[in-house]
């Protein structure tokens, strides 16, 4: 149900992509919420606990999205306080979340969520 609000995240993805990749992130305790309007899922939230060395117990945000359609509702700042509260509620001392230089909409949401920009994240493909 939520594959089309994925998509719109990672449009390199099919939906068949999107139910696989889930279902084995979910046997490594990726979690995944969201939100409806009219029975349609507009945006959708997935995370992970995860346990290191720099941070400790903290929840990493994979993926927060909504359909460009459904955006300036609140969907994604509600999913965004969901997570955190499980955060808190699972004894996980911060969130995490990576995203993309341009994405300014929703770098605004995370600022306004408490966020706060501490690192450039380096990557290499293989």
């Amino acid at each position: 149900r939520c594959a089309a609000a994925l998509i719109a995240l990672r449009p390199h993805l099919t939906a068949d992509d999107i139910v696989a990749r889930v279902r084995e992130q979910r046997a490594q305790g990726y979690l995944l919420v969201f939100s409806e309007e009219d029975g349609r899922v507009v945006s959708a939230a997935g995370f992970r606990r995860i346990d290191c060395l720099a941070w400790g117990r903290i929840v990493y945000i994979d993926d927060l999205t909504t359909l460009p359609d459904a955006r300036g509702r609140g969907h994604a700042g509600a999913l965004l306080d969901g997570v955190l509260e499980w955060a808190r509620a699972d004894g996980c001392v911060a969130v995490h979340l990576d995203s993309g230089f341009a994405r300014h909409d929703a770098h605004r949401l995370y600022l306004n969520h408490g966020f706060l920009l501490y690192t450039h994240h380096f990557a290499r493909a293989l």
